[in-house]
């Protein structure tokens, strides 16, 4: 084996023009001597790296055999350069991809050796590079040279398939080459090199059913007319083999499981051509009368059968309903059954498919129909009545005890049993019927009255007198017909007004009418005037459709003669017997502009339009009279807070400080010396009291009065305490002028600055708007001068 690889190896290098080529050609016509002699200059020299020198040797690409079993290491190819004369001056070193633990140089034969077994699915190919040094110096003698190491296929590795087992489906009855599947397999092995990865498909078990292609696994149909019916699934073994299926390849297989998809190639077929199905008669519209089924071989869709009743048999009475999921029809009940009067029923049933498959209608009709036999069983049966409900009507004076009408009801079954009729009692509402219990008559027990109730539902309830256990009920409405026995009435109480310059003829107000009597039609009143009462004023004009205005007679009405009118209405509706009433309609008499339009009127006739009624006006005008008093208690209050009293007597203590806000006026200014407005400034309105000013010439004490008197008393005192104290300055009371008014020729009077007077003031001096206040000081000072003779030793002072 070893030979024969050996051998394929030098004819693929042979034929191979890359393998006998160097990677990097040397110059050709550089002779041996010259090789000779550069290799003798690096070596003297030692400049191998200054010149750049093409190489001399060459080397092909390599091969090694995967999965090498040997004992020696296995050779892979030979290193030589030109430059190697067999003197053993040449080294040959290996880098690159497993050197070292893949693979060896003999240096001085430059012989290459794989250490170790190699697998080329792991690996196909390693790298290297390849280098020729000088054994003495150690430089190199060509630039380094990267070359490849190819790892030879062997057949080692069997086809498999990846994904198995798998699964596929075709149709039934498919003709002979339908496509069913392809399945393939994968060898690790080189497709390039012999035929380790060519591979050949085969089918080991399934046949004669299916077949494959031996070159691309595709899986056909092989055998016609195969049905699902007879075998549904078919399990089929597939082999993959290498080497072409030659004898020493590998191989692998896998499991297909191929189900043969359901067609609509069935009919539905009835396992039998009669059916037989019971109901009572008592049985309710709806109820299911029985079930049949037509079987069909095939599955889903292509199993869905339809079922239907031939029209001309029992359509009128039966139906069937197909059920998609048990695949079943159920015969169901149209009509109520009387066994009395039919005791069986027969007619014919067609299953059919819903889905049709053209290609196999050859095979014949995809229907089948069967015979159903409906056999009615009796049963006793409570009485039925004549009606499912009844209508009755009377009058609401309807006397008691008459007759309003008649129910019956029937024993159906054979024995025709005898009936008794009764009502339903009701706690909660009053009965004003009696029946009769043989004959089923409807009579008044009790008063009826429209207004109160205008329908009653009466229950009646028939019982088998030989089975009390069986009854029935019907509803009685009775409707309370209307008597007219309410008189009409107008629909309110009518309130207008008319102009003093109104017309005749004018309408002033429409009117209408109410009845608590309901009529079988609709309501037709007529209104007029009373025809026992003649009036010049107003009049009732009729408009026919239930309405009438009040229109006036003449015109010139005054408000000052009389200002209202009741204008009385008779109003009749057309029930029989006629009734009638007479309303009144309050007219007032009210001055209006040219349009019409009302300008005054008496209280009541200019609120009422507007919606107010008289307990609202007397809330109106109440509101305004408490909202009058209050403004004139606050306006009295007002005034009473400005008459402010005079300062008490618990008030004047001496130790104070005043101070009020007026202004002085000077001399003019009378008003200034009111102790009391001193005391309590706010109050100077109210004790000021007019007095007269002396002439401009006058000098001197002016004309006494009693307030003056009052305030010369009370500075006289001021200044005598003031001697008394040793001249010490009067009482702590600080009076503060705001304003001394203007044009004062005297300038300020404080007693703080005018600490001491000379006494021969000359009060003249002062100016005209002082002279009261001069007057008093020379008055004062011509007491003291009398004091002073008395006492001289006492020392004046002037504040």
């Amino acid at each position: 084996m070893l030979m024969g690889n050996c051998l394929l190896l030098f004819l693929w290098c042979l034929l191979d023009k890359s393998f006998v080529s160097p990677l990097h050609s040397s110059i050709q016509s550089r002779m041996a001597k010259e090789h000779h002699r550069n290799l003798m200059a690096h070596r003297k020299h030692g400049m191998m790296g200054a010149h750049r020198v093409k190489r001399g040797w060459v080397w092909n690409q390599f091969f090694v055999l995967e999965e090498y079993m040997g004992s020696d290491p296995q050779y892979v190819g030979k290193l030589h350069s030109d430059l190697d004369k067999g003197d053993n001056m040449v080294k040959y070193t290996l880098s690159g991809e497993g050197v070292g633990s893949i693979f060896a140089v003999e240096p001085s034969t430059g012989d290459i050796h794989a250490l170790r077994s190699l697998d080329r699915e792991e690996k196909p190919y390693y790298t290297l590079r390849a280098q020729a040094v000088d054994v003495l110096t150690g430089r190199p003698l060509e630039p380094q040279s990267e070359f490849i190491i190819k790892v030879q296929d062997i057949n080692d590795n069997e086809p498999r398939f990846l994904e198995g087992p798998y699964t596929a489906s075709v149709a039934e009855m498919s003709p002979v080459g339908t496509y069913v599947t392809q399945i393939t397999a994968s060898d690790a092995d080189d497709p390039t090199y012999g035929n380790s990865a060519r591979i050949v498909y085969s089918i080991l078990h399934g046949q004669p059913y299916f077949s494959v292609d031996a070159k691309t696994g595709v899986i056909r149909v092989a055998l016609p007319n195969m049905d699902r019916e007879v075998k549904e699934m078919y399990q089929v073994v597939m082999q993959a083999k290498d080497m072409g299926g030659q004898l020493g390849g590998l191989a692998g297989t896998t499991t297909i499981n191929i189900t043969l998809r359901d067609v609509n190639d069935n009919p539905p077929r009835f396992s039998k051509s009669i059916f037989h199905l019971r109901v009572p008669e008592s049985s309710l519209v709806g109820s299911s009368v029985g079930r049949i089924r037509a079987h069909d071989l095939d599955s889903g869709k292509n199993a869905d059968v339809e079922y239907s009743i031939f029209p001309a048999d029992g359509g009128s009475l039966f139906d069937i309903y197909s059920n998609k999921h048990t695949q079943e029809g159920t015969v169901i009940l149209k009509k109520r059954l009387d066994y009395e009067t039919r005791k069986a029923y027969t007619f014919k049933v067609e299953a059919s498919n819903i889905v049709l498959d053209h290609r196999f209608l050859h095979l014949g009709p995809f229907k089948d129909t069967a015979t159903v036999k409906v056999n009615v069983l009796d049963v006793e049966e409570p009485p039925v009545f004549s009606r499912p409900s009844y209508s009755m009507e009377m009058f609401e004076d309807t006397p008691v005890g008459i007759i309003v009408g008649a129910v019956t009801a029937e024993d159906l079954d054979v024995g025709n049993s005898p009936i008794r009729y009764s009502i339903e009692w009701r706690t909660h509402s009053i009965n004003h019927f009696d029946i009769d219990p043989n004959e089923g008559t409807l009579s008044v027990n009790e008063a009826l009255d429209r207004e109160r109730n205008d329908e009653h539902n009466v229950t009646v309830v028939a019982t088998k007198v030989n089975n009390p256990l069986l009854s029935s009920k019907v509803t009685v409405t009775i409707k309370v017909l209307d008597v007219n026995e309410f008189p009409p009435e107008l629909a309110l109480e009518y309130e207008t007004f008319v102009c003093e310059n109104a017309k005749v003829g004018q309408v002033i107000q429409i009117i209408s009418a109410t009845d608590r009597d309901v009529p079988a039609v609709k309501h037709r009143f007529y209104f007029k005037s009373p025809s026992h009462i003649r009036t010049r004023n107003f009049t009732i004009r009729d408009y026919g459709n239930n309405t009438a205005g009040v229109v006036t007679r003449r015109g010139g009405f005054r408000r000052m003669q009389q200002n209202a009118y009741l204008v009385p209405v008779v109003v009749e509706d057309g029930g029989y017997p006629i009734r009638s009433s007479t309303g009144t309609v309050l007219v007032r008499v009210c001055t209006c502009d040219t349009d019409g339009s009302m300008l005054s009127c008496s209280a009541e006739a200019v609120f009422f339009p507007m919606g107010l009624s008289t307990g609202a006006v007397m809330a109106i005008l109440l509101c305004i009279v408490i909202l009058l008093v209050m403004v004139m208690l606050y306006i009295g209050v007002r005034r009473h807070k400005k008459k402010d009293t005079l300062m008490s007597s618990k008030e004047d203590v001496r130790d104070n400080v005043i101070h009020y806000d007026d202004e002085g006026g000077g001399e003019e200014d009378t008003q200034a010396f009111d102790i009391g407005t001193l005391r309590n400034p706010k109050g100077i309105d109210e004790a000021a009291q007019s007095r007269k000013i002396r002439s401009d010439d006058q000098c001197g004490v002016p004309v006494s009065t009693e307030e003056d008197e009052d305030i010369r008393a009370y500075i006289h005192h001021c200044l005598h305490e003031d001697h008394i104290s040793n001249s010490e300055p009067p009482y702590d009371s600080l009076v503060t002028y705001a304003y001394e008014g203007e044009g004062s020729v005297a300038e300020s009077l404080s007693s703080i600055e005018s600490w001491v007077l000379d006494s021969k003031e000359d009060y003249r001096s002062w100016g005209p708007r002082f002279k009261t206040l001069a007057g008093i000081f020379k008055e004062h000072e011509s007491k003291a001068t009398e004091n002073s003779e008395t006492r001289p030793h006492t020392e004046e002072r002037l504040d």
